[in-house]
């Protein structure tokens, strides 16, 4: 089974280089199901209907969010009967929406989840203990696929190690920078710190720079907008192993325009 796990999309820019990318490289690349972490996706912050169905009809399939999931209010509107958008797992109960997915490829079903590292973010229940959880009510699925939204690379390393063996692939996302680490763990799990993103390449983080640099320097609240200019892709497609849901093949998959 191939998947391929796209970062985190950022704005139009981002939609609009995943559909672009994914019409030309799909019937290459010929994965068996798209992922992609859409909670910048709308503006840089958030999730909208028009984005999630624009990225739909690109060809994702599944959704995973992070800490901008409430950012766009319309989301409650439609985050409940939407069983492809999957948000951080370890928000309080009662959270709209839902921390898990499953979806069925060829004969076997893929269980995918998302959970939020708590440092430098929000506090919310622990990661690991919503994995476990998750793990335990579905003992039947074999191939997992865990996105790790998180600010600093050792929670997404411990979450790695912590289901090492257990799970199919630790996905880290968030950062927006592509890591050099992509591994396969004892045990067959698939990791790397950070995917990396998709937008704007010569901004901060997908958005302008000269914003983000103001802030820094002034520490005055500061409206940030998505970038213009040259783009990236960075993905990751993993090969598990259709029976036992080991991954045999973590592979970083980066597009780039040249910078003006």
């Amino acid at each position: 089974m191939k998947i391929l796990f796209i970062g985190d999309i950022v704005g139009e820019p981002g939609r609009r280089y995943v559909g672009e990318i994914l019409d030309q490289m799909l019937p290459e690349m010929q994965p068996d199901l798209v992922v992609a972490n859409a909670e910048n996706a709308t503006r840089g912050r958030g999730l909208s209907r028009r984005s999630a169905e624009e990225l739909y009809d690109a060809g994702v399939e599944i959704l995973t969010m992070g800490n901008h999931t409430w950012d766009q209010r319309q989301i409650f509107e439609f985050i409940d009967d939407d069983m492809r958008i999957v948000r951080p797992a370890n928000y309080p109960q009662g959270t709209p929406g839902r921390g898990f997915t499953v979806v069925r490829v060829g004969k076997q079903e893929v269980l995918i989840i998302n959970v939020m590292g708590r440092t430098f973010l929000s506090t919310l229940d622990c990661p690991f203990e919503a994995v476990e959880k998750i793990l335990a009510d579905h003992p039947q699925i074999r191939h997992v696929l865990v996105d790790m939204h998180a600010e600093v690379t050792s929670e997404k390393l411990g979450m790695g190690w912590a289901f090492a063996g257990k799970v199919s692939a630790v996905l880290g996302t968030h950062t927006h920078v592509p890591t050099a680490d992509a591994r396969i763990l004892p045990g067959g799990t698939a990791y790397i710190s950070d995917v990396g993103m998709v937008g704007p390449h010569d901004g901060i983080l997908g958005m302008k720079r000269e914003q983000v640099i103001r802030r820094m320097r002034t520490q005055l609240p500061t409206k940030f907008e998505v970038a213009d200019g040259p783009r990236q892709f960075c993905a990751v497609m993993l090969e598990l192993d259709d029976e036992s849901g080991k991954a045999v093949r973590i592979e970083q998959v980066h597009y780039e325009e040249p910078s003006t």
